[in-house]
């Protein structure tokens, strides 16, 4: 019952995160969960310079995502 509920927790996180970890992790071949980790102990360690990259990584993620469904073929450009 307590995996289910962190499970939905994690879920909803990630969801709202941009899912920038994971993809990271996707494309690099890591697991998100130590990309997050680098990302919590690197903010700790440079005062929040961090969360400045992660913030510029979800802005990215998401106009790339919003290029590719608005383009679905040549014509369309």
């Amino acid at each position: 019952m307590m995996d289910k509920a962190v499970q939905r927790l994690k879920y909803e996180f990630e969801k709202q995160g941009f899912e920038v970890c994971s993809r990271l992790g996707d494309r690099m071949s890591i697991p998100a969960r130590h990309i997050r980790l680098f990302f919590i102990y690197a903010s700790f360690l440079a005062l929040g310079s961090p969360v400045i990259v992660y913030m510029a990584l979800s802005f990215v993620i998401n106009l790339k995502d919003y290029v590719y469904q608005r383009k679905t073929s040549f014509w369309d450009i």
